[in-house]
């Protein structure tokens, strides 16, 4: 009977904190249904609709995506996000990792209080008020032609021509690096020093080390950021909304920005939704196919072999 009791006990008590867990992550659970799932469902009807937030939704089948084809403005915000992207990545990805290694063997004093400062961006970046002010920084009669110009050099148009207005999207995001760097910096402490001892005693240079240490070393955690920020580029929409707003000549015209402009300019919500759904399938693509070659360069220690 004792021996009934227990389990009886034992049970109740894996009862409530069965319970108690979900109690914990019972707001989670309400967010994701509600601010996610629920909405990603609806947004995936209306893909199929024609819908325009004041009549009811109307289904069309594929006529959405057969729209695509022949819109010539989105073959435009097509080409201005993949120059974004595979221009903004790498750069802002390696400019993290050598920030990283700079502060990690270089600059032991104050190593923290840099860390923070260089992460400061990355809290304060994605905000339209420092975009307002990235906007000013290289407006006609902003800072920068001001620098320019003590040095001889006529102003630039930096807003206002086609190869220089994504350029200045791009600076923005890569000065948002403080995360990546953080994430090498952890990096870099995990790898063993004896590695760079036995390289220093073979005669290794420099750039030998790194390419052939550091670089296999955080593999896995430049592949992860490469993922991250990949994802985060492609659904950039802050820097162009605020800076360029598309301009000029569509030559900013990032595809969430565009995706906004159907969605509450020309109230096209069906076709933004159509939109929307591409871009999450190109960018599942775009993942897997990452993931596929990661294998043939990302190391895991786990690996056996």
């Amino acid at each position: 009977m004792s021996h009934f009791h227990r389990n009886l006990a034992r049970k109740s008590l894996l009862e409530s904190d069965v319970f108690a867990g979900y109690v914990f992550i019972a707001p989670w659970l309400i967010g994701f249904l509600f601010l996610s799932l629920i909405p990603m469902g609806t947004s995936i009807y209306y893909a199929f609709t024609n819908y325009n937030l004041i009549s009811e939704p109307k289904l069309i089948g594929f006529e959405n995506f057969r729209r695509m084809i022949s819109d010539t403005r989105l073959h435009s915000s097509i080409k201005a996000t993949l120059y974004y992207v595979f221009l903004s990545v790498p750069l802002k990805v390696g400019f993290a990792l050598v920030i990283a290694i700079i502060l990690n063997r270089k600059m032991k004093l104050g190593f923290n209080f840099f860390r923070s400062a260089y992460y400061l961006p990355t809290l304060v970046g994605g905000g339209i008020p420092v975009a307002l002010m990235w906007k000013q920084l290289f407006a006609n009669e902003g800072v920068v032609n001001g620098i320019l110009a003590k040095f001889g050099i006529e102003g630039i148009s930096w807003l206002g021509e086609k190869s220089t207005a994504i350029w200045v999207i791009i600076l923005l995001t890569v000065w948002q690096f403080g995360s990546s760097m953080l994430i090498f910096s952890a990096g870099l402490k995990q790898i063993p020093e004896v590695y760079y001892e036995a390289a220093r005693i073979d005669g290794a240079r420099p750039w030998q080390t790194f390419i052939h240490i550091t670089i296999p070393s955080l593999s896995s955690i430049i592949f992860f950021n490469l993922i991250m920020q990949t994802i985060s580029a492609f659904t950039a929409f802050t820097q162009a909304y605020t800076i360029t707003n598309g301009k000029p000549l569509d030559s900013t015209l990032l595809y969430a920005l565009y995706v906004y402009r159907k969605a509450l300019d020309n109230f096209d919500m069906g076709y933004a939704c159509a939109l929307s759904l591409m871009l999450i399938l190109v960018i599942g693509l775009i993942t897997a196919i990452m993931f596929r070659l990661s294998g043939k360069w990302v190391y895991y220690e786990s690996k056996e072999g």
